[in-house]
């Protein structure tokens, strides 16, 4: 079945080519296309192109819909090409005419954007989820370990005094900047295109701003070309905000994989964490952070084929954007298995104690002791050419005790300061509207 049928049928090549994924991928749209036929029919009646009676029958039909697919005994059947054209052709089988009325006022336009954009919206609320559950993993970690010393690296040599506090609050700290791009993403997302038909809008007197109310947005996508034209936009933003997540935990990872070397040794995790080899008996491999690195390097590049995809398209609806669909979807699923796995991982850890006892890091402490003869009153440049010739000459002394007191260092992490900043980016999403919305139109 298909919406724009006439009275040929394409080539069959030609459908088998332009329906591509598209069956495979709607099933993730599918309950929310029954949440925006809900409110468009409110709508349809409240304009006079639906009855009281017609409404409350295809209201309880769509319920029913819903409750199949959240059941998980919803299909799709063969010949048909999209999810608008399934729930619809149920709805015509059920009701007869009244089914067909559905469709007054959209094109599959605005259903697909409306669709994509509730699912955005909901794959980024479970998103924030694990976002929030690793954060509060990093930061209690950064608590716990906030007294180990490691060392710190500048081009991978040995450079200063670091702990496991700063390590775990960096990727603490860098999560609120991405839960920022999250929370813009979110916002672009959560403006309502339903009634900007093929991207003309239409003569009907639709009333938009009742639909933007019952679906739960924060506003509407008030040019019906811009709403259009936001298409491949709002994935664009959204899988830009997906890649500085990942970027965040492939950095994390490949700092686990280096401390796990033995040439490291700073850290390391139960057995069934790690995996071995086949022919070394000895090995422990860091599998799981090579995934996650892996998988959030292929993330990165998202946006980017995201952007290629959609250079250079005039204003109005083009096939091409059907791809987008296949390009983002998986992507949620791979950043949140990422997020799990890395929690996982982070909550097993084990953390070497007395790292820079050891006299090979002797040299981390040279600017401790720049600092000292400095605090004594040598000019800065005089003391970082007695400490140089010192170490020159062999004769370096030095002491493993640090003093670091200003904001963000070693002996002042700041860690309330970044969970109240990280609280404060999650209380913008308001997640508690859309849920509260889709429950008034299943209720």
């Amino acid at each position: 079945m298909k919406l724009w049928q006439k009275d040929k049928d394409a080539l069959k090549e030609v459908t088998r080519f332009t329906v591509g994924k598209d069956q495979e991928m709607d099933l993730h749209l599918a309950s929310f296309d029954v949440l925006g036929s809900l409110a468009h029919i409110q709508m349809l009646e409240s304009i006079g192109l639906l009855t009281a009676s017609e409404l409350n029958v295809l209201r309880s039909e769509l319920k029913n819909i819903h409750k199949q697919i959240e059941d998980g005994d919803f299909k799709m059947d063969e010949d048909v090409e999209d999810i608008h054209s399934q729930i619809e052709l149920l709805l015509t089988k059920k009701l007869g005419d009244v089914g067909k009325k559905i469709h007054s006022g959209r094109s599959r336009n605005d259903q697909v954007l409306l669709d994509v954009k509730l699912f955005l919206r909901s794959e980024i609320n479970s998103l924030v989820e694990e976002v929030q559950s690793l954060f509060t993993l990093l930061n209690t970690q950064s608590e716990t370990h906030k007294n180990k010393l490691l060392p710190g690296y500048t081009h991978l040599q040995l450079a200063m005094p670091s702990s496991f506090g700063l390590w775990f609050g960096a990727y603490a700290e860098s999560l609120v900047d991405d839960l920022i791009t999250l929370e813009a993403a979110y916002r672009v997302v959560n403006k309502n295109p339903l009634g900007s038909a093929a991207g003309y809008g239409s003569s009907f007197p639709l009333n938009r701003t009742l639909t933007t109310q019952l679906l739960g947005f924060d506003d509407l996508n008030y040019n019906v070309v811009y709403a259009q034209m936001g298409r491949g936009k709002a994935e664009r933003i959204t899988a830009q905000a997906l890649s500085n997540v990942a970027a965040t935990l492939a950095k994390l990872s490949m700092d686990a994989c280096l401390y796990l070397n033995q040439n490291f040794a700073f850290i390391s995790f139960p057995e069934e964490l790690t995996t071995g080899s086949s022919i070394m008996p000895h090995k422990k491999n860091p599998d799981v952070f090579e995934l996650i690195r892996a998988k959030c390097n292929v993330l990165m590049a998202l946006p980017n084929e995201i952007m290629l995809l959609t250079a250079n398209l005039p204003s109005g609806y083009h096939r091409d954007l059907q791809l987008l669909k296949e390009k983002l979807f998986p992507a949620f699923a791979t950043l949140k298995d990422c997020l799990k796995m890395t929690g996982l991982m982070l909550s097993n850890i084990q953390i070497k104690e007395n790292i820079l006892e050891d006299e090979k890091y002797k040299f981390l402490f040279s600017v401790e002791e720049v600092n000292k003869l400095v605090l004594s009153g040598v000019p800065f440049r005089d003391a970082y050419k007695k400490i140089g010739q010192g170490i020159d000459q062999g004769n370096f002394t030095y002491s493993t005790r640090v003093n670091h007191t200003h904001e963000g260092s070693i002996g002042n992490l700041c860690n309330d300061k970044i969970k109240e900043n990280f609280t404060t980016v999650l209380s913008k999403f308001n997640f508690n509207k859309t849920t509260t919305a889709y429950q008034k139109l299943l209720a």
